[in-house]
C-alpha cells in the first residue's frame, strides 16, 4: 500500500514570496535612502550658507570657521614645507629648459650677425678696390693704348706654391692669353689661361713669372722675379755699374726692340727696393723688392686689353 504523503497545495490567489523580489526591493530602498541623504545635505548646506552670509562677523558659524582654520593651519604649513622642494625643483627645471632655448636662439642671432658683419666687411673692401680701379682707369697714368676690363676674383689656387687666381671675365669680354692684369696699387701678373667667361691669372709672385723693370729714380733696369718666399720679389740682372738705392720705385719698362715688345705696357708700378747687396764674385747686384700689391687681399682686378691698331 502506498504511503500517505502530505502534499502542500498553494491556494489559488494566495501570494507567493520569491527571493528575487526581496533583493530588488532592498536595492530600491538603498537608492531611496541615498537620494534622501543627498537632498537633506543639500538643504542643510543651503541653509548654512544663507545663515553664514546673514549673520554678523562674530557669529557662531564665523567662529567655527576661524577655529577650523586654526586647527588646520599646522597641517597646511607642513604640506607647504613638504611640497616646496618639489615645486622649486620643477621651477628650476622649467627655468633651465627656458634658458637653454633662449641660449640657442641667442647663438643663432650671434652667428647671423657675424655672417652679416663678414659680408659687410667684404663688400666694403671690394667697393674700396673697385673705386680705386675706377680712379685708375680714369686717371692720367692709365695706358692709352689699352682698354680696361674689370673683373672680380672668384677663385684662388689651393696651394701657396701655386700663385694663380681666377677672374670673372674671359674671351667673351675680349680677354686673351698674356694680357696684363693690374690693380690700382700695381702689377698683378698676366693671363695664362682663358675660357668664355673666366680666365686664369698667374701672379707676379709665381716662380714662372718675370717682368722687365725700370728704376724710375736712377733709370737702372733689370728683371723682377719670384723671391725667396711666396710673397717676396727680387730684381735680377742688374749690373754692378748701375745704381739702385733702397726705397727706389720700380715700374714696368715696356721695352720695344723691332718686332719684339714687352707683355706689359710701360709705367705700371711694381714695388719698392728694400735692400741692395753686392759682392766681388757676383756679376750682378742682389736686390730685394717689396711689391705694392697685397696679393692675399685681391678682390677685384683690371685686365688690360690692347686696343686694335688704327690702319
Amino acid at each position: 500500500m502506498p504511503r500517505n504523503r502530505s502534499v502542500r497545495v498553494a491556494a489559488i490567489g494566495s501570494p507567493v514570496q520569491r527571493p528575487g523580489s526581496s533583493t530588488q526591493s532592498a536595492r530600491l530602498s538603498a537608492v531611496g535612502r541615498r537620494r534622501l541623504v543627498v537632498v537633506v545635505l543639500t538643504v542643510v548646506s543651503l541653509a548654512l550658507v544663507t545663515v553664514y552670509f546673514r549673520e554678523a562677523n562674530g557669529g557662531a558659524l564665523h567662529g567655527f570657521q576661524s577655529t577650523g582654520a586654526s586647527i588646520l593651519r599646522p597641517f597646511e604649513v607642513g604640506a607647504e614645507r613638504v611640497a616646496r622642494p618639489f615645486r622649486d625643483a620643477a621651477s628650476w627645471f622649467g627655468g633651465l629648459t627656458d634658458a637653454k632655448s633662449e641660449n640657442a636662439k641667442l647663438k643663432e642671432q650671434i652667428e647671423a650677425l657675424r655672417q652679416q658683419i663678414i659680408l659687410s666687411q667684404s663688400a666694403v673692401r671690394e667697393n674700396t678696390q673697385l673705386k680705386k680701379l675706377l680712379d685708375l682707369r680714369e686717371g692720367a697714368r692709365f695706358p692709352k693704348d689699352y682698354r680696361a676690363i674689370a673683373a672680380r676674383v672668384i677663385a684662388r689656387a689651393p696651394s701657396q706654391f701655386e700663385q694663380q687666381i681666377v677672374v670673372s671675365a674671359g674671351k667673351n669680354d675680349g680677354i686673351s692669353k698674356h694680357d696684363a692684369v693690374v690693380t690700382a696699387d700695381g702689377l698683378i701678373g698676366e693671363v695664362t689661361k682663358v675660357a668664355s667667361n673666366v680666365a686664369q691669372v698667374t701672379l707676379l709672385t709665381d716662380e714662372t713669372s718675370a717682368v722687365s723693370a725700370l728704376d724710375i729714380n736712377t733709370n737702372a733696369s733689370g728683371i723682377v722675379q719670384h723671391g725667396r718666399s711666396s710673397s717676396s720679389l727680387t730684381l735680377e740682372r742688374v749690373t754692378k755699374d748701375q745704381v739702385v738705392h733702397r726705397g727706389d720705385v720700380l715700374v714696368t719698362s715696356g721695352f720695344r726692340s723691332g718686332d719684339l715688345s714687352s707683355l706689359y705696357p710701360r709705367g705700371i708700378p711694381i714695388g719698392a727696393v728694400t735692400s741692395v747687396g753686392q759682392s766681388d764674385t757676383d756679376l750682378y747686384k742682389q736686390i730685394q723688392v717689396d711689391s705694392f700689391v697685397d696679393f692675399s687681399q685681391l678682390e677685384a682686378v683690371i685686365v688690360l686689353v690692347k686696343k686694335p691698331e688704327a690702319k
